[in-house]
């Protein structure tokens, strides 16, 4: 397949990270195969990303570089799906890095499911920081079985390592460019990306033979913060949907709420020393319910929209 006509995408979204996007981008140079190309869709503050890029694409013919200022990872997601040309997109992070064989197992897995339209693989730890110290954190997403998911609505994912169609992410009519990192609702995109897809009709495959690795080591003492950004995006997604007249979506937050609510009052009845962080949890979905009504949604996409919502009169 000629290079100016690849068959797959690869989204690289980075902000400020240019030590990790040499890993990302060292480990997407080594790819089996050919007929993709990898975008780098660029919301840093330094010029050092574009740099990099323009040295890696010395010997890298497919890899392209696109400044996108306006900040927000959702907003970054829909600019590369405007900027590619692939019918099948990939997804990764800056820090992350992915085996030899990634892009040829998104292929493959597409290839033999011809009706899935988004396919979820897992992120692991790097072999070499297994040994990571208590104080710090590393995100994963397992798969523990290959599984369809279909005829229902669940929300999952992670961002860090997934792939779709074109066809796919342009009927859903996108990311919500409200939730998301960068957004302000600051993160569950991939959690609305993946429920408005299944509510759609489509068909997610969980495909435990793509992964990557992870390298996103955070401090335990950012752990609060992440955590009150990630209680902020499930109060906004599920109540998006609620706001919709989604019955599903109303009985999924009501699960989520009760699960952390519980989850607070036991770590609190214990004296353990996360109870702060769980309540924390517990008042950001709150608070993300209350900010997220401060927007439109567009009823037909099912995302939010930069107009403010009407007040009742």
């Amino acid at each position: 397949m000629q290079m100016d006509d690849p068959r797959v995408s690869v989204v690289i979204c980075t902000r400020d990270r240019p030590d990790d996007l040499r890993r990302a981008l060292t480990s997407l140079g080594g790819q089996a195969g050919g007929g993709f190309e990898v975008l780098v869709i660029d919301q840093s503050t330094s010029p050092e990303a574009q740099q990099l890029v323009s040295e890696f694409q010395a010997g890298f013919s497919s890899l392209r570089y696109v400044r996108q200022l306006e900040p927000g990872l959702s907003r970054a997601y829909n600019r590369a799906v405007r900027e590619s040309r692939g019918e099948l997109l990939a997804f990764t992070d800056d820090d992350c890095s992915v085996p030899a064989n990634w892009v040829g197992t998104v292929r493959e897995a597409f290839d033999h499911h011809h009706d899935v339209d988004v396919i979820y693989g897992q992120v692991f730890v790097p072999l070499e920081l297994a040994e990571t110290p208590a104080r710090l954190l590393i995100p994963c997403f397992t798969i523990p079985r290959r599984r369809l998911v279909k005829g229902t609505a669940e929300a999952f994912g992670m961002g860090a390592n997934f792939a779709a169609r074109r066809a796919a992410i342009a009927g859903v009519g996108g990311f919500d460019e409200i939730l998301g990192g960068g957004g302000p609702l600051q993160s569950t995109q991939d959690f609305d990306f993946s429920y408005r897809v299944l509510r759609s009709g489509g068909t997610i495959l969980l495909e435990p033979r793509l992964f990557a690795y992870h390298y996103g080591v955070r401090p335990l003492d950012e752990w609060p913060k992440l955590m009150g950004s990630y209680g902020v995006g499930i109060g906004g997604f599920y109540w998006k949907h609620v706001r919709l007249g989604d019955l599903r979506a109303a009985r999924l937050l009501a699960g989520a709420m009760s699960l952390a609510l519980g989850q607070a009052m036991k770590a609190t009845a214990l004296h353990r020393s996360d109870a702060r962080v769980k309540r924390q949890f517990v008042a950001s979905i709150f608070g993300g319910i209350r900010k997220s009504a401060e927007f439109a949604i567009d009823s037909t996409a099912r995302v939010y929209t930069n107009r403010p919502a009407r007040r009742a009169a």
